[in-house]
C-alpha cells in the first residue's frame, strides 16, 4: 500500500461512521480519533446487540468493529450484516481492528467480509490510510457459497495452477491459435527501433 500523500484534501464530514468496540473509553478514543479526521457524526456501541439495532435503524458509510466486543462475536456481526442483504448496510465498508491479529484472525476477517483488518494499538494515521484505501477499493461484492462480501482477491493473476478457475470470467479453454501470422524479429525491431524526430 502506498503512504498517504501528506498534501491530499480529504472531507469526511458528512461521513457516518458506527464504531463497535470492546469498552466505552476504547470507543470515546476511537471517535476522538475520527474527529481530527472530520468525521462530525460517529455512533459507538460497546455490544453486537446495541449495534445489530442501530443497523436496522440507521444508514453507515463506515463501520469500524472489534470482533472482540462483548454480547456477541465481532465475526458473527459481521457475517450476519453481510447476509441480512439490508440495503445499504450489507454494502457498507467494515474495517475489523484488533489487538489479536495472528494470521488466523486476518483470514477469519477475510473470509466473513471484512475489508480491511488493522492491528491495534491503532495509530491515526495508520487508519486514515486504510479508511482512504477502502473508500478507492474498486473490488466489487460477490456472493460464493457462504461468503458475502468484497472480491476476496486484491489482484488478478489468472486462476490457481491446475485449476480452470471458479468465477464466470476465468477462461476456461485453452488458447486457439493466433489468428495472424507472427511477426518477424525485424519487424518488432522495427516497431521498438527509435525515432528521429525533426523539428
Amino acid at each position: 500500500m502506498s503512504e498517504l500523500d501528506p498534501k491530499a484534501r480529504i472531507n469526511l464530514s458528512k461521513a457516518i461512521v458506527l464504531i463497535v468496540e470492546t469498552t466505552s473509553h476504547a470507543a470515546e478514543m476511537l471517535g476522538q480519533i475520527l474527529k481530527g479526521f472530520g468525521v462530525a457524526e460517529t455512533h459507538r456501541c460497546v455490544s453486537a446487540t446495541e449495534a445489530e439495532k442501530l443497523l436496522r435503524t440507521r444508514t453507515f458509510d463506515l463501520i469500524l468493529v472489534d470482533p472482540d466486543v462483548k454480547e456477541g462475536d465481532g465475526y458473527a456481526l459481521l457475517r450476519n450484516l453481510r447476509s441480512s442483504m439490508v440495503e445499504p448496510n450489507c454494502f457498507a465498508p467494515i474495517i475489523l481492528m484488533s489487538g489479536h491479529a495472528r494470521v488466523s484472525k486476518v483470514k477469519l476477517a477475510r473470509d466473513t467480509g471484512a475489508n480491511f483488518f488493522v492491528s491495534k494499538p491503532i495509530a491515526p494515521n495508520i487508519l486514515l490510510e486504510r479508511i482512504l484505501w477502502v473508500a478507492r477499493d474498486k473490488r466489487p461484492y460477490v456472493e460464493a457459497g457462504k461468503y458475502i462480501g468484497p472480491d476476496r482477491r486484491f489482484k488478478f493473476e489468472g486462476p490457481p495452477p491446475d485449476s480452470d478457475g471458479r468465477r464466470s470470467s476465468d477462461l476456461k479453454d485453452p488458447l486457439g491459435e493466433a489468428s495472424d501470422p507472427n511477426m518477424s524479429q525485424n519487424e518488432i525491431d522495427g516497431l521498438m527501433k527509435p525515432q528521429r524526430v525533426m523539428i
